[in-house]
C-alpha cells in the first residue's frame, strides 16, 4: 500500500506563515499533510507536478452570502473557482435561520433587495428541511459541499423568532426575551455555531444602503447596544466563537466605541466592516486604519476587513438597489419593475432624485456609462458616459440616465466603476499588515458585480503586476491570518497534521478571465461571473475539487463545527 494517497511535487512552497518560500514535495495522506519535504513519487498512488508552480494554503473568505446558494452550488461558484478552500456564511446578521414554517416565504423576500438574491432561485432551490438552527447545521452538514463552511448565528432570523418580526422592528427585546435570545444562542453554539454577526445601519443615516425587501430597515438595524452586550458575554462565559458587525451610526466615536466595548466584554474577536479605500474621501481608510492600529496596541481583538478587489457594477433599474441610502431613491426604486418604471418616469419626482443622488454617484457623472442598450433608438448612447449623454440631450445626468432607463423598459445597462480606483491609496491600505483581505459577497448581488474573484486579483494584479505585496505576505493575509482571526483550526497554513487545503497555480499564467452572464441559477435566474485561469489543481481535505480550471465533481468539504470537522 502507498505511503502516500497524494504527493505534490516539486512546487515552490509558501506556507502561510510568511517564512521563505523553498521548493520542496507534500505528501497527503487521509485528507492531511502527511510529510513535507523531498519525497520518492513512488511513494504516492497519485502524484500532481507542480513543477514551476506556487504550491500554498487554500484561500479562506470570511464574508460570504451562500446560506442559499450553498444548497444548488456545492462549488458555492465563483469563489471556489478562484482558490476559496473554506468560507463562512450568515454574515451581516442574514440568514434562514432559526425561521418558523409559517415564516420561510418572508424571509426569502428579504434577501431579495438586501443581498439581492433572486426570489425564484431561493423558492426552486432551499430544501428547508429545517426549523432551528441546530437543524439548519444538519442540513448543511448532510448536503454535498466542495469546500469547508463556517456557520455564524446571524442575529435578524434569531430576533424575529423570539420577538416577532414587526416587534423586533419597533423595540428592544424584554428582560425576559433577551433571555431566551441568550439561550438559543447558546444553544446554536453547542451545535457548532462560530459566533454571531449583525448589520447595524442608522436606519435614517447615510450609510442605509441595504434594506428590506419593503424598504424598510432589516432587523439588525435596530439592534439595541444592550443585546450586543448579551450576546458578547455568552462568548465571554463560553471563551469560544468571534463576532462580525458592520456598525454606522451618525456618531463614528459610539460605533468605534461599540466595537472596542464588544472585544472587551467578551474577550473574542471582533471582524470590523469594511475598510475600503475611496478615491474622494481617502482620509476614511487612513482614519480607520489608526483606530484599528490603537485597539491592536491596546491589547483589543477588533480586525478590519478589507476590499482589495474592483468593486465596478454593472447594473439595471429592474433590480438595482444600492442607492437605498437615500430615501428617495429607496422609495423609487422599492416595488415591482411596473411600479419601478411609473415612479421613476414620474416629473414630480425627478427634483428629489436629482437632489439626493449619492455622493457616490455624484462623484462619477463622469466615469458611470450605457454599456448595453436594448431599444435600437437607444444604441447611440452606449459607450457614452451620464456626462456626455446630458450634453448630448441637454439634461442633467440624473435625467438623461432615467429616461434612457424608462425608454428601455428598465433594461439599459450601466456600469459605475468602483470608487477605489487609485492605486496610491490602495497602497496605503495593504502596507497596514493585519487587514484582512475580502468582504467577496460570494452568493449576493450577484447581478451587479462578483467579489469571489477576490484572491485570484489580489495575486494577478497588486502582487504579480504591481509589486505592492510579496507572495509570502500575500498568502499569510489570504489564507493564515483570516483562520486565526475567525478561530478555524489547523487550517491557513500547510504544516504536518493540517487537512490538505491546498492551491497550486502558475504564477505567471494566473488571471481572473472576463464578465460572463451565466444562466445558471435555480428558477431560470441569471447571474454574473467571472472564471479563473491558472489553477493547476486546487485540493479540499486532499481531494482535488478544481483541475486546470475545471470542477472535477468532488465534494469533499465539511461543516467546520466549532472550527473544525
Amino acid at each position: 500500500m502507498a505511503e502516500f494517497d497524494t504527493i505534490i511535487r516539486d512546487g515552490m512552497i509558501i506556507d502561510g506563515t510568511r517564512m521563505p518560500r523553498f521548493r520542496g514535495d507534500i505528501g497527503i495522506k487521509n485528507g492531511r499533510i502527511a510529510k513535507i519535504g523531498r519525497l520518492r513519487p513512488s511513494d504516492a498512488a497519485r502524484v500532481i507536478d507542480a513543477t514551476g508552480k506556487i504550491v500554498a494554503p487554500g484561500f479562506v473568505d470570511l464574508h460570504t452570502h451562500y446560506d442559499a446558494q450553498i444548497f444548488w452550488d456545492p462549488y458555492c461558484s465563483i469563489s471556489s473557482w478562484h482558490g476559496v478552500t473554506s468560507i463562512v456564511i450568515g454574515n451581516c446578521g442574514f440568514g434562514f435561520a432559526p425561521v418558523h414554517p409559517d415564516a420561510r416565504e418572508r424571509a426569502m423576500l428579504t434577501m431579495t433587495r438586501v443581498e439581492a438574491i433572486p426570489y425564484a432561485s431561493m423558492k426552486s432551490g432551499i430544501p428547508w428541511d429545517w426549523v432551528s438552527f441546530p437543524e439548519f447545521l444538519d442540513s448543511v452538514d448532510r448536503h454535498p459541499k466542495a469546500l469547508n463552511v463556517l456557520p455564524y448565528l446571524p442575529v435578524s432570523p434569531l430576533l424575529t423568532w423570539v420577538m416577532g418580526l414587526e416587534e423586533a422592528k419597533s423595540r428592544p427585546p424584554t428582560e425576559k426575551e433577551e433571555r431566551e435570545i441568550c439561550r438559543l444562542f447558546e444553544e446554536a453554539m453547542d451545535a457548532g455555531a462560530c459566533g454571531w454577526s449583525a448589520q447595524r445601519l442608522d436606519p435614517n443615516g447615510p450609510a442605509c444602503v441595504q434594506r428590506d425587501f419593503d424598504g424598510t430597515p432589516m432587523v439588525s438595524d435596530l439592534m439595541s447596544d444592550d443585546t450586543c452586550m448579551a450576546l458578547a458575554r455568552v462568548l465571554a462565559r463560553r471563551n469560544e466563537g468571534f463576532m462580525q458587525m458592520t456598525l454606522v451610526s451618525a456618531d463614528s466615536q459610539h460605533d468605534f466605541q461599540q466595537y472596542e466595548k464588544l472585544a472587551e466584554i467578551s474577550g473574542r474577536p471582533i471582524l470590523y466592516n469594511v475598510v475600503q479605500p475611496r478615491d474622494s474621501l481617502p482620509f476614511v481608510h487612513r482614519m480607520l486604519i489608526e483606530w484599528l492600529d490603537s485597539c491592536r496596541k491596546r491589547g483589543l481583538r477588533v480586525y478590519g476587513q478589507a476590499v482589495t478587489s474592483d468593486t465596478g457594477m454593472a447594473f439595471t433599474f429592474e433590480n438595482w438597489n444600492l442607492f437605498d441610502d437615500s430615501a428617495p431613491w429607496c422609495e423609487a426604486t422599492t416595488g415591482t419593475p411596473e411600479d419601478r418604471k411609473r415612479k421613476l418616469s414620474e416629473p414630480s419626482r425627478r427634483p428629489a432624485l436629482r437632489d439626493n443622488m449619492p455622493r457616490v454617484i455624484t462623484d462619477q457623472f463622469d466615469l458611470i456609462f450605457v454599456t448595453e442598450a436594448h431599444s435600437p433608438a437607444l444604441k447611440e448612447f452606449e459607450g457614452l458616459t451620464l456626462r456626455e449623454i446630458g450634453e448630448r440631450t441637454g439634461k442633467h445626468p440624473v435625467d438623461a440616465m432615467l429616461d434612457i432607463a424608462v425608454s428601455d423598459d428598465l433594461r439599459t445597462e450601466f456600469y459605475a466603476p468602483g470608487p477605489n480606483q487609485n492605486m496610491d491609496f490602495m497602497k496605503e491600505m495593504l502596507d497596514y499588515p493585519w487587514l484582512i483581505p475580502g468582504v467577496s459577497d460570494g452568493g449576493a448581488h450577484t447581478k451587479f458585480f462578483t467579489g469571489g474573484q477576490y484572491p485570484t486579483e489580489m495575486l494577478e494584479r497588486l502582487v504579480r503586476e504591481r509589486e505592492m505585496l510579496s507572495l509570502e505576505e500575500a498568502h499569510w493575509r489570504l489564507s493564515a491570518l483570516p483562520a486565526l482571526c475567525a478561530g478555524f483550526r489547523d487550517r491557513g497554513f500547510l504544516r504536518e497534521g493540517a487537512p490538505a487545503d491546498v492551491v497550486v497555480y502558475d504564477y505567471d499564467k494566473l488571471r481572473v478571465c472576463p464578465m460572463e452572464i451565466a444562466h445558471d441559477l435555480p428558477g431560470g435566474e441569471w447571474r454574473r461571473i467571472r472564471k479563473a485561469e491558472g489553477y493547476h489543481a486546487i485540493m479540499v481535505n486532499g481531494v482535488v475539487t478544481i483541475e486546470n480550471d475545471r470542477e472535477t465533481g468532488a465534494h469533499p468539504g465539511r461543516l467546520l463545527r466549532h472550527g473544525a470537522a
